[in-house]
């Protein structure tokens, strides 16, 4: 309907403004709940092309656009603002259209630009955490999105595969790991453990080694009283050892940690082992065949453990890119923009760029020793991905607001390299994700394991389901998918209803709640419908429809959807979309609890209502579709 206004406006633009307007110029509003209206105008940009105030240039397009358009029924101004009244017919023909479209408000698939979103991208030295399932859920849930509204949409990630983290976890395997009577060293399949959880254990082992090292050493600087080292140094290490020796350990033993990491800190950079695991990374990078192989056997453990985590988050890629292949891309592009004179090198033979015009600071692009950085692999990224689709308009970076500077910093490289194309990147930056004290202990003691809590909750969801009952009928495998849909689903949902941007905490307990703002809230809507659908059992007729106030104004919340969605894909926030079905559930759930559907005597209404009640569970199943959430028939 807003495109008709718009098209009325600007045909009859020389009579009405007494010369042709910008589409910038027609503006719309919500009409207010409290005034009558089903779409609001705003006047005020005309009152000035019209030589008239706010009020009468109001009135007048009200009484053209009512003339003009049959849809239109009536007009009402208040202070300016020219509120719009539909025939109920014309909300009648919308249900209609909502009724014969199964994908209601989705546009044509591959009918707009090829854009690629890229998510997950874990470290292969450890499983996957919290932080990882908001990033994997918002990043697969901006595709699916940005696929509804008619893009083309390559998922993808670039896993992490090389660099000092992933040699810390080989290097700890090797000198660490037990070996059994045949002098083998233990395996994910010896100890039943996943492949990202075992090869996790030895990334944790090598930092515990290196600090028991690096404490050694500087245990060994305060027993020769100092000597040698520079002043600042020692009067913190002095300072450090002072606490640490009036701690009492029988009450305060997490204090006494935090200041033997500490001064184990000051003095890492000494040990051996991680001087051996920068060797490592050496040898990596020259293709050492014992090095290489130790590298693909480690990383093959891991890829096993992700396979099976990402296959219960009910997220897929389209393409992978590993950073083990990229990175050698990054370097050579590097180079030829150190020849052109894009970077600069530094004395210890390291490669830098220097951005402090631009408001930055110096980066780093390659390491003295010639090993590459991060940036060096997601220039040389980015690159590959434009040669391996030509297609593409843009990349959408799904990764934490930790990384803002960084992103900054990669995309004004990439144009100071002359790639145009740089200017379609975009950061999806997220906010980080907190659980309240005493909620669930991670398995290492720092971080939430995903595999864990996704476990937590989906169990959580079965005894919550057992408890209320309503599971005659299903069978053991039925009620086991049941109960993986409501604690995903309640998992799922939490993190996506807030706003990618901001912060968040995440309370499992709440997750799983059938009441409020929850994703099982919703999937019981979903699921009542269908039951009364169920019980009704005959053919639905879509004609001769007629709309009370309460079905028209659900109607008009149901004609809401393609907006949101529109706007959820222009945002790359699937924040939009949970809150606006959260809205519509909750509204349906009033006229449900209103009104009569099947023993209403009045046949038109009860067909209505029934066509009703079928879309919006259409729209909920859409919607949360799109969420990566699915909905049950019955709960």
């Amino acid at each position: 309907m807003e495109e008709k206004i718009k098209q009325a406006l600007k045909e009859n633009a020389e009579s009405l403004f007494g010369g042709g307007i910008d589409d910038k110029l027609i503006q719309f509003q919500k009409t207010r709940k409290e005034i009558k209206g089903d779409l609001t105008l705003v006047t005020f940009p005309f009152a000035k092309l019209m030589k008239t105030s706010p009020e009468a240039a109001a009135s007048n397009l009200g009484d053209f656009l009512v003339k003009e358009l049959d849809e239109l029924a009536e007009y009402n101004v208040v202070k300016g603002f020219l509120n719009l009244v539909f025939q109920d017919e014309y909300w009648v023909s919308v249900l209609e259209e909502m009724n014969a479209a199964d994908k209601y408000g989705f546009s044509a698939p591959n009918s707009k630009p090829t854009i690629m979103v890229e998510y997950s991208s874990p470290n292969t030295n450890k499983p996957l955490h919290l932080g990882h399932l908001r990033n994997n859920f918002l990043g697969y849930s901006v595709a699916e999105i940005l696929k509804a509204n008619g893009h083309k949409v390559v998922k993808t990630q670039i896993i992490n595969d090389r660099g000092i983290h992933i040699c810390k976890s080989m290097l700890a395997w090797q000198r660490f790991a037990p070996l059994d009577e045949n002098g083998n060293r233990e395996t994910p399949a010896s100890t039943g453990l996943k492949g990202d959880h075992f090869v996790g254990k030895y990334y944790i082992e090598f930092d515990n080694q290196m600090t028991k090292e690096a404490f050694s050493i500087a245990q060994d600087h305060a027993d020769n009283n100092f000597e040698g080292l520079d002043e600042e140094m020692k009067e913190e290490l002095q300072k450090l050892f002072g606490v640490l020796n009036s701690i009492d350990l029988s009450t305060e033993g997490k204090k006494y940690q935090s200041v033997y990491r500490k001064i184990a800190g000051l003095t890492k950079e000494d040990t051996t082992l991680l001087y051996d695991a920068q060797q490592m990374l050496v040898k990596w990078e020259a293709r050492d065949p014992e090095t290489y192989l130790l590298w693909s056997t480690m990383n093959g453990w891991v890829y096993s453990g992700f396979e099976s985590t990402y296959a219960r988050m009910g997220v897929d890629f389209d393409k992978l890119y590993y950073e083990s292949d990229t990175f050698l891309i990054g370097k050579d592009v590097v180079i030829e923009g150190l020849n052109k004179g894009v970077f600069y090198k530094k004395e210890d033979g390291s490669v830098w760029i220097d951005l402090t015009d631009d408001g930055l600071d110096e980066k780093l692009l390659l390491r003295s020793d010639g090993t590459a950085v991060y940036m060096t692999q997601d220039i040389g990224t980015a690159i590959d991905r434009f040669k391996d689709y030509p297609d593409l308009d843009g990349i959408v970076y799904t990764v934490g607001n930790e990384q803002d500077y960084h992103f900054q910093v990669l995309f004004l490289v990439l144009k100071k390299l002359g790639y145009d194309w740089a200017e379609q990147c975009y950061h999806l930056s997220y906010g980080m994700v907190d659980l309240p004290d005493g909620k669930m202990k991670s398995r290492e003691g720092k971080v939430v394991d995903a595999d864990d809590l996704m476990a937590e909750v989906v169990n959580m969801a079965e005894g919550g389901t057992r408890e209320r009952g309503h599971l005659h009928g299903l069978d053991e495998s039925q009620k086991q998918e049941l109960y993986e849909m409501i604690g995903m689903g309640g998992l799922k949902y939490f993190l996506l209803k807030v706003d990618p941007q901001k912060r968040m905490k995440f309370n499992p307990d709440e997750s799983i709640e059938l009441n409020g703002n929850t994703g099982p809230f919703i999937q019981y809507a979903h699921a009542r419908i269908k039951s009364l659908l169920n019980k009704y059992g005959a053919e639905i007729l879509a004609n001769n429809m007629t709309l009370l106030p309460i079905e028209k104004e659900l109607v008009k919340s149901m004609a809401e959807f393609p907006n949101i969605l529109k706007e959820a894909g222009l945002n790359y926030s699937p924040a939009l979309l949970a809150n606006y079905t959260y809205e519509l559930v909750k509204q349906f759930n009033t006229f449900y609890q209103s009104v009569s559907i099947l023993n209403e005597e009045v046949e038109e209404l009860k067909q209505t209502r029934l066509v009703i009640a079928t879309n919006i569970a259409r729209i909920i199943s859409n919607a949360m579709r799109l969420l990566g959430i699915r909905v049950p028939d019955r709960m």
